[in-house]
């Protein structure tokens, strides 16, 4: 009985509740569980940091405009943030809808007409290469075998043994020597022939390639093709069943795009810059295309789609870098973004159904004052309407702006000359014109002084001077006939 009780004591002892000194992982697994759930409190706690680099995710939609200084008008969207589509109605969503499909399916289709062009060029060029491997291997399967034909004649002279007792050493040499070129020429030919055929298995497996990319684009391009076509019909069907309701729903259209543009336009500041000439020319070739039908994928000269009226126009400007399809056209030129306050002719004007520039569906070109000139879609033709501020996604520079002229000093020299010049000229002209006929009146003053000493020597008994109708020359060579005349004046006197 006493020693059961002195047992349980030790266990008591042994066995303690609670020992941090005999067990000090479960004292600080305690102390770790008491901070991580101090620590842990809601209402003090942090984000974590991310430890991986953030997934780029999707481009939000902007829902408001940013304020432009200085600009009355509506704000500007953000870029790639075309504004809801003013015209409202399950119509104008309808054909919305069908316009953006039929540009994303016809650019889609133009992109895949490029790669089917790619591909097709790629398969010729492996079959040029299948066509050279194959010829090769040709060529070096007739060099063996002409080999392994040589080999067998140089064969066939040899002695049946090396050490033959009736033929002579040295003729038993020379055929030999024989074999070992023969056996030479032999391995030589094998080996090119091992390499043909090696050359033409690689040529053959990238012709196989090439010819299944081009199986696959062809078919691409059939089934988008089927789908524009439809979408198309589609697009025609609605505009043709609701003809009346889509010229209201275009005319109010019209007014409210004139509305939301007028802060654009009046507030526009090219910032002393003008349109480059190559740009003017682009803007002067679509101009002259009004009219002009729209026709999937083409290029002119009578007939244009969207993109390719800009393609056109540039390339007739000189500009060969833009490329075919509209959403390219966007990303080659979207280094020069310009804002919507600061457009300039030649500028080119992006819309999208989407927030990204993958679903850029259509382009035109600007022309000024608020217009732009555009090749629509299908069952349109060429035409200048108002710039779709709503349903604006981005307008870039494709060529860069240059400096606008300075007309400014010459009006300044000409505002300084008004009335003043002309006064003094109206008074001196006169002044010379009186005093020119007063030499005039003097002049005959002579005349009459010649026939004034003529009647002086009338007494004369000589009429000498009848003749004076002659010059004053005679009238001074007179003059000392009258200073003679006085003695015999004198002489009658006496």
């Amino acid at each position: 009985m006493v020693q059961s009780t002195r047992r349980q004591r030790r266990q008591r002892r042994r066995a303690p509740l609670f020992s941090p000194v005999l067990r000090p992982a479960l004292w600080s697994a305690l102390l770790s569980a008491v901070a991580t759930a101090a620590l842990a409190t809601p209402a003090y706690a942090e984000p974590p940091l991310p430890n991986v680099v953030p997934d780029t995710g999707s481009r939000p939609v902007a829902v408001g405009g940013l304020p432009v200084p200085g600009l009355n008008g509506p704000a500007v969207p953000g870029a790639g943030a075309p504004v809801t589509p003013l015209g409202t109605g399950p119509l104008a969503a309808a054909i919305a809808a069908a316009e953006a499909q039929v540009g994303l399916l016809g650019d889609q289709l133009l992109g895949l007409r490029q790669t089917r062009t790619d591909a097709e060029a790629q398969l010729a060029a492996a079959d040029r290469d299948l066509k050279a491997a194959r010829d090769a291997l040709a060529r070096a399967q007739e060099g063996a075998d002409a080999a392994a034909a040589g080999a067998l004649k140089a064969a066939a002279a040899l002695p049946p043994g090396e050490f033959a007792e009736d033929l002579h050493g040295l003729n038993m040499l020379q055929q030999i020597t024989r074999g070992e070129e023969a056996e030479g020429a032999t391995t030589a030919a094998a080996g090119e022939l091992t390499r043909a055929r090696a050359a033409e298995q690689v040529a053959y497996q990238a012709w196989l390639a090439a010819d299944t990319r081009v199986r696959s684009v062809r078919d691409q391009y059939a089934a988008v093709e089927k789908s524009l076509h439809e979408q198309e019909k589609k697009l025609l069907k609605l505009r043709k069943d609701n003809a009346a309701q889509i010229i209201e729903l275009e005319r109010q259209q019209e007014a409210l795009e004139q509305q939301l543009g007028a802060g654009y336009v009046d507030g526009q500041s090219s910032n002393g810059l003008t349109a480059s000439p190559t740009a003017l020319a682009a803007v002067r070739y679509a101009l002259a295309q009004l009219g002009d039908p729209y026709v999937w994928a083409a290029e002119g000269p009578d007939a244009f789609d969207c993109s390719g009226l800009m393609w056109a126009a540039y390339r007739s400007a000189g500009y060969n870098q833009l490329p075919r399809v509209s959403r390219d056209q966007y990303y080659a030129t979207r280094s020069r973004t310009v804002s919507r306050s600061a457009l300039l002719p030649g500028d080119l004007l992006f819309f999208a159904s989407g927030s990204s520039w993958t679903t850029i569906h259509h382009v035109a070109m600007y022309i000024g004052n608020g217009k732009m000139v555009q090749s629509p879609t299908t069952g349109q033709t060429v035409k200048i309407s108002t710039v779709g501020w709503s349903r604006l996604y981005a307008a870039t520079r494709v060529v860069g702006a240059v400096p606008a002229p300075t007309p400014t000093p010459t009006p300044a020299p000409t505002t300084p000359k008004p009335t003043s010049t002309p006064k003094p000229t109206n008074s001196p002209t006169p002044k010379p014109t009186t005093p020119s006929p007063k030499p005039t009146t003097p002049s005959p003053k002579p005349t009459t002084a010649s026939p004034t000493p003529t009647p002086t020597p009338t007494p004369s008994p000589s009429d000498t001077p009848s003749p004076s109708p002659a010059p004053t020359a005679q009238a001074s060579s007179l003059a000392p006939s009258d200073s003679a005349a006085p003695d015999p004046s004198t002489s009658t006197a006496d």
